[in-house]
């Protein structure tokens, strides 16, 4: 039997997921991350794209994140996210705009700094996008 320990999912506004887990696989800013019970403390950035965790019951929970920070402790995991969301409740058609004007404005070539912002823009509803692909294909 795997050992659990607990997760915390949490955005600015409010707390996604509280629960136990037998794994948990982030996206830190240096790739992801796999973590299980009793793992060395950690903390690290996160980078846009999917959190996934794995319950006791072998179900697997998928949420996007927009960037955040990971913090691991032996016996808890708390992501605390800039912005989170069930893969479920991702509202595709808005991701799919997101990415349209985002591709559009690259095409304009305004300043460097906006582009900073346009490039993110675009990172992120492309991850909205392949989380809830993979979510459906899970199904």
């Amino acid at each position: 039997m795997a050992m659990k320990f607990h997760v915390d999912i949490v955005s600015a506004e409010e707390q996604i997921f509280s629960g136990l887990a037998e794994l948990v696989v982030a996206p830190a800013e240096e790739g992801d991350v796999g973590i299980a019970a009793r793992h060395a403390p950690l903390l690290t950035r996160l980078k846009p794209g999917e959190v996934r965790v794995m319950t006791d019951d072998k179900e697997t929970l998928p949420f996007y994140v927009s960037g955040g920070i990971l913090e691991i402790q032996p016996h808890i995991v708390s992501v605390l996210a800039d912005r989170a969301v069930r893969a479920k409740d991702i509202d595709e058609a808005a991701a799919l705009e997101a990415k349209q004007r985002a591709e559009e404005a690259l095409k304009d070539q305004k300043s460097a700094m906006d582009m900073g912002k346009v490039q993110r823009e675009l990172v992120e509803a492309m991850e909205q996008l392949r989380t809830l692909e993979r979510w459906r294909q899970r199904r």
